[in-house]
């Protein structure tokens, strides 16, 4: 079983802002599964009609966080959204590799990154936190910074950004014509989900990390 992470902030509010790439990007994963299992087998990285759609997202109070399963290749997945705003988010993914006895090498945790240009998408493994409170969250409640890290940029490369403006820029919402630029990059990350499933670390690095 993987935990597959998405990070950001619940409410209306914060939709479609910078710090809630984490949200955009799983909640299209479980939609293009969706449309994949329909479909005959494509040339992508992974999935065809081996793909099982994934439930609703149910609010689980338990683990204060949205929840949807499904499978993939035949790996059972679990998608979260946690919902105690980005500085807790370890606590619904802490509560749920405890209940499953799932090792923090089974965790995927997708979220924006201030220090790469939009567009941008880096896989990494057991890097620290660089400033990230929902990763720091997890990371403090795990213990660890050993598990996967989707990493998708979200700052434009004529931003010259301020120490005393990055809460005020991550909560801003993206222009046309970034939006166009993000809805790409988007699809590249749930690709990038696929390849890493199916052929592992290495070679979605290579295809991805570019």
């Amino acid at each position: 079983m993987i935990l597959i992470v998405g990070l950001g902030n619940p409410g209306k509010k914060f939709e479609k802002t910078r710090h809630n790439v984490g949200f955009l990007a799983i909640e299209n994963l479980k939609l293009e599964s969706k449309k994949i299992s329909s479909s005959p087998p494509s040339p992508r990285c992974v999935w065809g009609s081996v793909t099982e759609n994934f439930s609703d997202w149910k609010y689980k109070k338990k683990f204060q966080a949205e929840i949807s399963q499904g499978r993939i290749n035949n790996k059972e997945l679990i998608l979260i959204k946690p919902q105690t705003f980005m500085n807790e988010s370890g606590k619904a993914v802490k509560l749920l590799t405890k209940i499953y006895h799932l090792s923090p090498k089974t965790l995927f945790v997708i979220h924006d990154d201030i220090d790469l240009s939009l567009g941008k998408i880096r896989i990494s493994v057991g890097r620290g936190a660089a400033g990230h409170r929902g990763v720091q969250s997890i990371i403090d409640e795990l213990g660890t910074k050993n598990f996967v890290r989707f990493r998708l940029g979200v700052e434009p490369k004529t931003y010259n950004l301020k120490p005393n403006t990055l809460c005020d820029f991550v909560l801003q919402k993206f222009n046309k014509e970034e939006e166009k630029i993000l809805k790409e990059v988007i699809k590249k990350t749930v690709e990038a989900i696929e390849c890493y499933l199916e052929l592992g670390p290495e070679k979605a690095m290579q295809k991805f990390n570019k």
